[in-house]
């Protein structure tokens, strides 16, 4: 792990919004995108994978999504728009300059690497972790989930998928009116879009993670998809050290 706490950088994105990015090693760019309720410490940084990663060989780029960590956090509707974490990934790539670049993301982190894909972006390599082709095709299902947790906070009994979703919640110091809106934010992707990625992408999902759906028809779904599992499921995959082994070993291939 990261010895020492990494401090953040700031840009504008599309709409003055200022978010917040973190950086870790050297060599060729990789973008590392965050999931919902999470941020880029505790997703990347907490666990290894950022530094696994940078150690063969990449500078790894670790935004915070609008609403989380250290970025913005604005309460009102204009300002989630649907798309707009994708518009926030592809600003944060044009601030930095990156052409030659690779991307990844975990939960909502991937379903934001898809949405940039099918809107643009065009990374060398791709790796899309905690995210299955429902999660993708159909993102009001997991929506629902969440907006019932952050509308019903404290009301679930100990224990349960929701409140485990809520004890995460704490630890991360979510604000929990800006999650809302982010839930506004999401897009689906239709099938055939899909059909369209180039990029080789890598889904790499924990074996008991059904959370979104399955990683395997997800990569079925791409031109150039495949599989990898590792252990844990939704929440404790993150926890694992072979996320950031699979994840900087597809990269580095």
């Amino acid at each position: 792990m990261a010895n020492s706490p990494i401090e953040p950088r700031f840009f504008e994105s599309i709409d003055g919004a200022r978010l917040a990015w973190r950086e870790l090693g050297e060599g060729r760019p990789v973008v590392l995108i965050h999931g919902y309720f999470s941020d880029a410490t505790t997703n990347w940084l907490k666990y290894g994978h950022a530094e696994e990663i940078a150690a063969a060989g990449f500078r790894v780029i670790m935004p915070d999504l609008r609403g989380h960590g250290a970025s913005a956090k604005p309460h009102d509707a204009a300002s989630y728009p649907p798309d707009v974490l994708m518009e926030d990934g592809k600003a944060l790539v044009a601030h930095l300059g990156l052409s030659d670049y690779d991307l990844a993301g975990y939960s909502l982190g991937g379903r934001t690497v898809m949405r940039m894909l099918v809107n643009g972006a065009t990374p060398r390599r791709v790796a899309v972790s905690g995210m299955g082709l429902d999660g993708i095709v159909h993102t009001q299902g997991r929506g629902a989930y969440f907006h019932n947790v952050l509308t019903n906070l404290g009301s679930f009994k100990q224990g349960t998928s929701e409140w485990l979703t809520e004890a995460f919640l704490k630890t991360t110091k979510g604000d929990p009116l800006a999650l809302l809106r982010v839930l506004d934010t999401f897009v689906d992707t239709p099938a055939e879009a899909l059909s369209t990625i180039r990029p080789p992408v890598l889904v790499v999902n924990g074996v008991d993670d059904h959370d979104n759906g399955s990683g395997e028809a997800l990569a079925a779904a791409l031109p150039d998809g495949r599989y990898a599992s590792i252990p844990g499921n939704h929440m404790s995959a993150v926890m694992k050290p072979e996320l950031g082994s699979t994840i900087a070993d597809f990269l580095a291939a």
